[in-house]
């Protein structure tokens, strides 16, 4: 594949703190998906785009769960989310 100016400005990465972030169009595809906010207990406190962020910069980057930035969601709360 050739990229040109326009395929570079379409495909860049450039906006998320790590390569593995989504972009808003690519959230707004995957958010159809997601599992609904439970109507009992307490309301979640986590940004479930921040647990897939999370989550796909530990599939891309191969890292280890005690590896995760902490700019991430707490691991435990990332980890919970994978196996689920």
């Amino acid at each position: 594949m050739v990229w040109t100016k326009t395929t570079r400005r379409q495909h860049e990465r450039a906006a998320g703190r790590y390569a593995s972030d989504l972009t808003d169009t690519e959230w707004a595809l995957i958010l159809p998906f997601l599992p609904a906010k439970s109507a009992l207990g307490r309301p979640p406190s986590t940004s479930m785009r921040a647990v897939v962020n999370a989550l796909l910069y530990v599939l891309s980057t191969g890292c280890q769960w005690r590896s995760v930035p902490r700019d991430f969601p707490p691991r435990t709360t990332v980890q919970r989310y994978f196996y689920r």
